[in-house]
Parts: structure tokens; C-alpha cells; sequence
């Protein structure tokens, strides 16, 4: 494959997946809007109303009725998208489940936002976090240019036959939707090249087949019909990894399960997802510099979660912070910090893991807050392991 001209251009996180969506062209948008994603099907209607695409856009009255149009259309062959963000992502509950158990491999922009109550319209992952066990796909962004790369690529992981699960391709609530970064865009063509052709457009309800969509399915074939569907979700990672090369060799941009940063001789390392992954990141090159050796492991894609993956990287490391933008409400860390246990557990077990719930509702993290983090890691080392297991990061007591 040959690397692809590029075009620089200066845009927000919204409008750089608005912009992706236009590129891959899809036959049908339904969406409704919730701040802060609602730009992301502002920019797009006008680039339909401009002729950019040719893609039939849906506004419907609610996120329940977006999610069903989608399903819809993806039933019948179509391939579709959509965006929301935190309570537009709760309306459509219970038909995440129905879209996964379907099989159908609609592409869903979820620009992350707090969940209420209290009414909160900044970002933390509680939404997406909270929709994890849906059976979607999750890939997270750090930046701008990452929701633009993983919106393209999360077209072509969604749709592969091994896989044919729904996809997030989450970024944070205005800290990456709104703000405008410098972005290097693919051609149109360049772009729906990658993706490649519609192949379902012939095997869904209006193709050439009898077939049946979302049937009853009670006790006799109901458990293997969930097997098969977590296949799907497990197919997704070596499909990951093998659309991230074929994305590496067209942009020159690598990708992975994760980001390993700083990890090789770590001794101490923090876990964590989304944009506050740059600020760990320049804490950790600030600890460097006075000679401790800290590391960050970012993850990219969170379902299906790359637990033995993540076990192997962090073999050599001797203490862990896992960083939750979301409180699991079970009194044992985030979502995040349960997984990562649960990776570790019978292979890992001398590691020393500690669990921080931070950022909720926007709350700002700035480095110095992440480096405190990073001394009490070195102080649960040098005192070999007294320190507090479960903690809330800048919080008033």
C-alpha cells in the first residue's frame, strides 16, 4: 500500500469526525442531538446539504429513535452511524443491546460526558463506561487526530465477517470535541478506498436472501447465541491490530491495542484512557528527568479489554495506578481497575495496584495532580506496600 498524500488542517475533535463520517460516505445518519456531540451531526448535515455525500440523514425526535433508525438500516444492508454523548447514550439502552445481539456493525461518534444526576455537561466516561457490558466495541482517543484515525478504522474493524459488532469511538467531552487542533486529513477517495465497499449491501434484510432479524430465541439456542456473539467481540482484537497496520503502512500513523510510553524500565507506571493520557504522560517525563523511572500505559481499545496483552507489558513493573474517569459504584475501584485485576490475577500477583477514581464531571487534572499519584507509587515501593488500595484523586473530603 502506498502512503497517502495528507492535508493539514486545523479542526475541532467534532468537526474532524464529522469530517471522516462525510469521507467514508455511509447510506444512512440518524441522530439527535446532546451537547457536546451535537456538532458532530451539525457539521454533517450540512455536508450533506452541501453534496459532499450522498448519504441519507435521519433527525429523529429522541437518542431512543436514532439508535432504532440505525438499526434499522443496518438490518436492511445499509451501513450507518451516528453520535451522542452521556443521557442521549442512557435513552438508547435498551437498543445498544438489540444492535449488538444483532450483529449489526453501525459506528456510533460517543463524545464522553458525565452521566446525571447531577445535571453535568462535562467529561468524565461514565456513559461509555456504564455501557460497557452492552457487547460494542470501544476504542478510545487521546486527541483530535486520534478520534479522526479511529472513526476511520472503526468502520473497517465493525464491519469485518469475523467480527460484525457495533462500534464506540470515544474522545472526551469538549477537552477533544471542542477543541481545535492541528489534524492530518486523508482524500475523500483515499478514505472510502480503506473502508472499502458496502459488502453487506446484499446480505441484509433487502438482499437476495430469506433471512430473519432479532427473532424470539428463548431456552434452546439463547446461551449459544451469546457465545457467538462474544465471539464477535473477541474476533475484534487480532482485527484491530491487523486494520491498525494496514492504517500505519497508508498514513505512517501507528496504532494499537494500547501505548506503551516510557514502559521498558519503568519501575512505577500509571493506566489510563482518553485525554488525560498527555498530561500522565508529561508527568511521567518530568519524573525522568529527577531520575524516577515512571511510565504510562494507554488504553485503546477497552472492549474487548487486552488483558493478557496488558499482563505482558507490565511484567517488569513494580507499582500501578489505574486512573478511572468513572466511579464503578462497587466499592473496588472504576471499570478500569476491575479489569485490570482481573488480567493480572494468577499472573501478576506480587505487582503492587492501586486505584484512583479522578476527573469526574470535568473536574480538571492537571500534571502536578497526576505526579502526586507517581509519589505515592514510589512511596507504596519504599515502604514496601503501605499505602491506601482504593483512592478518589483532588477530591474535598
Amino acid at each position: 500500500m502506498v502512503k497517502a498524500e495528507q492535508l493539514r488542517r486545523s479542526l475541532s475533535g467534532n468537526e474532524a469526525v464529522a469530517t471522516a463520517m462525510m469521507q467514508i460516505n455511509p447510506d444512512v445518519v440518524a441522530a439527535f442531538p446532546i451537547t457536546p456531540s451535537t456538532e458532530v451531526p451539525q457539521y454533517f448535515s450540512s455536508f450533506v446539504a452541501n453534496g459532499k455525500c450522498t448519504t441519507k440523514f435521519v433527525p429523529v425526535e429522541s437518542e431512543h429513535s436514532a439508535m432504532s433508525a440505525c438499526i434499522g438500516a443496518s438490518a436492511a444492508g445499509g451501513r450507518v452511524m451516528t453520535a451522542t454523548s452521556a443521557n442521549g447514550l442512557a435513552l438508547m439502552w435498551e437498543m445498544l443491546h438489540i444492535a449488538a445481539g444483532d450483529r449489526c456493525p453501525i459506528v456510533v461518534a460517543l463524545v464522553n460526558r458525565s452521566m446525571s444526576p447531577p445535571l453535568n455537561i462535562h467529561n468524565d466516561h461514565s456513559d461509555s463506561m456504564g455501557a460497557r457490558d452492552t457487547g460494542w466495541i470501544q476504542l478510545y482517543s487521546e486527541n483530535v487526530q486520534e478520534a479522526y484515525d479511529n472513526f476511520i478504522q472503526g468502520v473497517k474493524i465493525a464491519e469485518n465477517e469475523e467480527v460484525m459488532i457495533p462500534t464506540m469511538v470515544c474522545y472526551d467531552g469538549f477537552i477533544t470535541s471542542h477543541s481545535v487542533e492541528n489534524v492530518f486529513l486523508m482524500e475523500d477517495e483515499v478514505v472510502r478506498d480503506f473502508v472499502g465497499p458496502n459488502k453487506r449491501a446484499n446480505s441484509g434484510l433487502l438482499g437476495d436472501k430469506n433471512i430473519a432479524m432479532g427473532p424470539m430465541v428463548l431456552t434452546n439456542f439463547s446461551i449459544e447465541m451469546k457465545r457467538q456473539q462474544l465471539q464477535g467481540v473477541l474476533n475484534a482484537k487480532e482485527v484491530t491490530l491487523k486494520v491498525a497496520k494496514e492504517y500505519e503502512e497508508l498514513t505512517g500513523r501507528k496504532y494499537g491495542l494500547f501505548e506503551e510510553y516510557r514502559l521498558d524500565d519503568a519501575d512505577i507506571a500509571m493506566i489510563i484512557i482518553g485525554s488525560s493520557a498527555g498530561t500522565a504522560k508529561k508527568a511521567a517525563d518530568d519524573l525522568r528527568e529527577k531520575g524516577i523511572k515512571a511510565g504510562v500505559l494507554k488504553i485503546r481499545l477497552f472492549r474487548p479489554f487486552p488483558g493478557e496483552e496488558i499482563a505482558e507489558v507490565l511484567k517488569n513493573v513494580k507499582a500501578i495506578a489505574v486512573m478511572d474517569k468513572a466511579e464503578g459504584m462497587s466499592g473496588n475501584g472504576g471499570p478500569l481497575f476491575t479489569d485490570t485485576c482481573a488480567s493480572l490475577y494468577g499472573k501478576l500477583n506480587d505487582k503492587i495496584l492501586i486505584s484512583y477514581i479522578y476527573g469526574l464531571g470535568g473536574r480538571d487534572v492537571r500534571v502536578e495532580d497526576l505526579e502526586e499519584v507517581y509519589d505515592v507509587l514510589q512511596n507504596a515501593l519504599d515502604t514496601t506496600g503501605n499505602y491506601k488500595k482504593y483512592n478518589y484523586l483532588s477530591v474535598r473530603e
